[in-house]
């Protein structure tokens, strides 16, 4: 077999042309299949914190992507989209089917020592580029702007094949052109994201074994130190933007608090909050010596992503064909490592050395908890991420079919070879390769290939997704005019933040954090907050009943110097009360978290809620997002907050149920009227849900979650008074449970809907519903 021999003479043969138009091509169809699977608006998690950085120019969470906001906001103006969440959603298309054609390059070239023709080449490359591009991390990631990762991506891939090309030629008249451009990249990539410095140990190993004595070119290495830390430079413009104040301004890394200036801007303090930012202070990873898991559980973490790549199995209906189709390609994968190894040890060094930083050294350095949904079997016993990380690994399973279609060509040739072989001119050599005949007869083994597009076709896809802008709306419009909304995470907030900023719905709402609410920046950010006017004519008819009185001021009547000096945590041993007006609050230590000594404890974020609530109302609407779960009752409000949609208004109940307002049993007071107007002429997102059909992100499943408990809650009380909007809701609410394929969830309305007698109407059938939603 050709196989057998070592590096051959043809690879030492390097006046080829790189198939530039070809790459193109396959850069281009895959691109289409991203634009017809592009996702119209926003989506969950950090999807619409860096949609709405980029529009605004602001500062996403730390260390705040100074590339990727420059380049984000270029896109968000640009005319080639009908609208600005779907232009940052084409960047990613773009970021990624870019890296294709590097891929495609990078597998091209390991076959020129290989494969005599042409076109075979230009097929094992098309291979390696299909592979590499429908693995689901990949494709899921690259139909929507989910965060920073596709330009990562772009970047990465960009050094390899100039790494590639130098490792041809590493004494050639371009070679040292081509270190100092990678070092410029690596460190222009670093300001996207960290992963842009990942092809570091590889770029040092390829020169160590293709060129060691560049490591005593003082004048080289000076140029490409310089380069690297030019490339750093857009870092520079965060504590100059963040001076400006722009809606998003995560981390604060400036001294100057009422505009750019000199001595604010090069002084200590802007330094000091610039690196906190920078180094991600306030997250508080521990160091790499304190594993936040075992290593063998990490590495299983990867196995567990990388098994989704061919087949997202979100609801573990095929297990065994999710485990045999990740068993298949990561021996593909492995196997083309080797053959990469014996054809082109040139490239090797550098492509072998960067698949090993993608995968265990990644894996080390992140030092991530469990996933989120690994190893369903340990349940609660070991820590877990809040979410599925495979976005993280999205490099190493995009670089993968650059083996994977190496070990398929391998197998395609094996195969042909039994139809028949003729002796080809291998550069200076002769050897056996199969006739073109037998390639063809060989070919259906190349159908291999095309698994992922299929089997990822509809999990991949987010053509159509709207729920996430609907749901942002929803949530935004449960709040009456002028109202304080107080949430707790990043799926109940991104949205708001993207949907207030991009799509300007509802600015008059003041979003209130609690995670962020615990940083000094943030509290500052709402206190300068401009109160925006209600737009009546833009807003929900069930607001046009009354004028709304226009705050003056913020939520919070304290100035940002008062605000910075608040403890981070305050102890509380004995009850503690606490009088707003007709409002009497008593705050149990025993429902707080505890210090281990008796004491309850309030956070810097507890302290600032009561303090708005003290502050504001009852001029200002104060609410707590009903995806908080019980953070109102943890704060003594379990008989103090009415629901209005997917909003719980801080109110003074009354002596007894009357009109709208009842008392649900086990989940509180409920205004009924109001969240059925909200429900039925103005929430969106359950019908979005129902068109949507399925819902694979399961830490996030708390979203559609809210929307079933409400519609169950809702029916259950509309019942007697109106059946037949009842069983609207219900129904309604049904197919939103069938949609997001939530089979326990239907029991309940298979419960309850026998029970509303309409006489038109027909009894639908289904299944539960749990009536308390859980934090997303």
């Amino acid at each position: 077999m050709a196989i057998s021999a070592t590096v051959s003479s043809a690879a030492d043969d390097l006046d080829y042309r790189p198939s530039y138009l070809a790459a193109g091509i396959a850069a281009l169809t895959v691109l289409v299949l991203y634009v017809v699977t592009l996702a119209p608006s926003t989506a969950m998690w950090d999807t619409s914190e860096y949609i709405a950085a980029a529009y605004t120019l602001g500062l996403p969470h730390p260390p705040g992507n100074p590339l990727f906001v420059l380049i984000g906001r270029v896109f968000a103006v640009l005319p080639i989209a009908p609208s600005v969440a779907m232009r940052i959603n084409v960047l990613a298309a773009i970021c990624s089917a870019v890296s294709a054609a590097m891929w495609f390059l990078i597998t091209e070239r390991v076959l020129v020592g290989w494969l005599p023709k042409k076109w075979q080449r230009i097929v094992g490359a098309s291979v390696g580029t299909l592979i590499g591009a429908t693995a689901f991390t990949v494709w899921n990631q690259s139909v929507v702007n989910e965060k920073v990762y596709t330009v990562s991506l772009l970047g990465i891939a960009v050094v390899s094949w100039l790494m590639i090309r130098w490792s041809d030629d590493p004494d050639g008249r371009r070679a040292d052109r081509i270190l100092v451009l990678v070092a410029y990249l690596m460190g222009l990539g670093y300001t996207n994201h960290m992963a842009g410095m990942l092809p570091a140990i590889a770029v040092a190993v390829a020169v160590l074994v293709r060129r060691p004595r560049t490591l005593v070119r003082w004048q080289l290495l000076l140029a490409c130190v310089a380069a690297l830390l030019f490339g750093l430079t857009p870092f520079a413009t965060q504590p100059i933007r963040a001076a400006h104040m722009p809606a998003m301004n995560e981390g604060e890394p400036t001294a100057c608090q009422d505009g750019l200036k000199f001595d604010c801007t090069f002084s200590k303090s802007t330094y000091d909050r610039f690196m906190y930012n920078f180094n991600r202070g306030q997250y508080g990873k521990p160091d790499l010596t304190q594993r936040q898991a075992p290593f063998t559980g990490q590495v299983g973490m990867w196995w567990y992503y990388f098994k989704w790549q061919w087949l997202r199995d979100a609801h573990s209906e095929r297990p065994g064909v999710q485990a045999l189709l990740g068993a298949v390609f990561l021996v593909l994968g492995l196997f083309g490592g080797w053959v990469h190894y014996k054809r082109d040890r040139r490239s090797f060094w550098y492509f072998g050395t960067l698949m090993f930083s993608m995968t265990l050294f990644l894996i080390y350095y992140l030092n991530f908890k469990y996933g989120a949904t690994q190893a369903p079997e340990l349940a609660g016993s070991v820590e877990r991420e809040v979410r599925d990380r495979d976005y993280f690994y999205l490099w190493s399973f995009s670089a993968w079919g650059v083996w994977a279609g190496l070990g398929l060509m391998y197998i395609w040739e094996s195969v042909s070879s039994l139809f028949g072989t003729e002796k080809q001119k291998l550069g200076r050599v002769e050897v056996e390769e199969p006739r073109s005949a037998s390639w063809l007869k060989g070919a259906p083994v190349l159908a291999l290939a095309m698994v992922p597009l299929f089997t990822n076709w509809t999990t991949a896809s987010r053509r159509g997704h709207t729920d996430t802008a609907d749901f942002a709306r929803d949530l935004l419009n449960s709040v009456e005019p002028y109202g304080v909304l107080v949430v707790v995470g990043d799926n109940d907030t991104f949205p708001l933040w993207y949907a207030q900023e991009v799509e300007g719905v509802r600015k008059d709402v003041v979003i209130a954090n609690t995670s962020l609410l615990n940083t000094d920046w943030y509290t500052r950010q709402l206190i300068r907050r401009e109160v925006f006017d209600y737009d009546a004519a833009k807003g929900p008819a069930v607001y046009r009943n009354k004028q709304w009185l226009k705050p003056a001021n913020g939520p919070l009547n304290m100035t940002p110097q008062e605000a910075d000096s608040v403890e981070p945590y305050m102890f509380i041993k004995q009850p503690m009360a606490m009088k707003v007006g007709a409002l009497n609050i008593v705050i149990d230590p025993q429902r707080l978290p505890q210090d281990g000594q008796g004491n309850g404890i309030l956070q810097r974020a507890d302290i600032f809620v009561l303090k708005m609530i003290a502050d504001s109302w009852p001029g200002r609407p104060i609410y707590f997002s009903r995806t908080s779960g019980g953070y109102a009752r943890e704060l003594g409000f379990a008989n103090n907050v009415l629901t209005q949609g997917l909003a719980s208004k801080v109110f003074v109940p009354p002596a007894a149920t009357s009109g709208d307002t009842v008392l649900v049993p086990s989940d509180g007071w409920m205004d009924v009227k109001r969240t059925a107007e909200l429900w039925t002429d103005v929430f969106q997102a359950p019908k979005s849900l129902i068109r949507r059909g399925d819902w694979i992100d399961q830490p996030s499943i708390g979203i559609p979650y809210l929307y079933i408990a409400t519609g169950v809650e809702l029916a259950e009380v509309l019942r007697d008074r109106n059946p037949q909007l009842a069983q609207r809701v219900l129904t309604e609410t049904k197919g939103v449970a069938e949609a997001m394929r939530l089979g326990d969830a239907l029991r309940n309305v298979e419960q309850i809907l026998p029970n509303i007698s309409v006489p038109s109407g027909d009894s639908a059938r289904g299944h539960q519903l749990p009536t308390q939603t859980k934090r997303p």
